[in-house]
């Protein structure tokens, strides 16, 4: 097995269990490091026992790298692989899983993801997708790094610049924009113009009185540039948790049908927003939906299957999911607000 691919597997699945990212780091850091090594470099460090001395592998990389080129998968791989195949899958949700063409919400080290640009599309493309949408913070949610106006011009080259390169898959421009208390939405107009989609979020004052946070979220899901509601209650299921946000679901659902505003089923483990009571009350508003991953790392990106199945357990039309799309249709419904 190349040890770059074994490195880089391990990565992945760790990511996909939520391991700590220093786990996760540290085996991306040695596939790069190896990666970059000359032709035989690796196999002859073997044989000198000299691997662990080069800056960035450890112990348990080096061990990985040496059970690879000796022509085996590596026994850290096999465990972490057996661990993957034991969870129990979503039930449900197949068919609809089979017809997803891409992801409209993603995270790169741009904000508080944990990976570059170039390691979330490539994965994006290897897990099948025929396109996916960048969305980093907007600027105000500085705990996360929230891309500032300039920081955001200088990502859309970047992300031009890797279509060229990764042609027929296309990684789409995007944001997670802020939904500021009174319902505008956290970047310069101009800019929201030139992206292809938007999802808009509330990160911030989650525990509004109901009404205000109705009006607020109408406003926001009625923005001309507004295309995806972001894991709409903003609750936590893990660790400390946090409570739902209070509004009024069927206005707030009634204004996004409306405007033609996707409701996003986030499939992250700790959100699985909406409560399905809520996706069903979207799924009678008549609301597009967007399945995405909200992921900050590329292993992340596996995890469509959960909310494919929450879609089917309350009765979603394929027909009305917006990842099911090409990115042509995707382009054209985001670009006719």
């Amino acid at each position: 097995m190349d040890p770059v691919t074994a490195l880089r597997r391990i990565a992945f699945l760790l990511e996909r269990s939520q391991a700590a990212t220093y786990r996760v780091k540290a085996f991306r850091t040695a596939a790069a490091v190896v990666d970059a090594m000359a032709p035989g470099e690796a196999a002859g460090r073997v044989a000198a026992k000299s691997l662990e001395r080069v800056p960035g592998i450890g112990p348990r990389t080096a061990e990985v790298i040496r059970e690879a080129l000796a022509g085996g998968t590596p026994g850290y791989l096999e465990r972490l692989e057996v661990e993957a195949a034991a969870e129990e899958p979503p039930a449900g949700g197949e068919a609809l899983y089979r017809r997803l063409t891409g992801d409209c919400h993603l995270h790169s080290d741009w904000s508080d993801g944990g990976s570059p640009i170039e390691e979330m599309g490539r994965t994006a493309a290897e897990l099948g997708h025929a396109w996916a949408v960048l969305t980093d913070h907007s600027p105000r949610l500085t705990v996360a790094r929230g891309l500032s106006p300039d920081r955001l011009r200088e990502q859309l080259a970047v992300v031009a610049r890797l279509n060229e390169e990764w042609a027929p898959f296309r990684l789409l421009t995007g944001i997670e924009c802020d939904i500021l208390a009174d319902g505008s939405l956290d970047q310069e107009d101009e800019l929201l113009e030139r992206l292809d989609v938007v999802v808009v979020s509330v990160h911030s004052k989650l525990r509004m009185d109901p009404e205000p946070m109705t009006r607020r979220l109408e406003a926001a899901v009625r923005h001309p540039r507004a295309d995806v509601l972001g894991h709409c209650t903003g609750r936590l299921l893990s660790g400390r948790g946090r409570p739902e946000s209070r509004f009024d679901a069927e206005r707030v659902f009634a204004a996004c049908a409306e405007a033609g505003t996707a409701v996003e089923i986030n499939c992250r483990p700790e959100r699985r927003d909406p409560p399905l009571r809520l996706l069903r009350t979207a799924v009678a508003a008549g609301t597009l939906f967007a399945i995405d991953t909200d992921a900050h790392a590329p292993g992340q990106l596996d995890w469509q299957r959960s909310g494919c199945a929450r879609a089917q357990e309350c009765g979603v039309p394929a027909d009305r999911v917006v990842t099911t799309w090409s990115a042509d249709r995707l382009l054209e419904w985001a670009g006719a607000d």
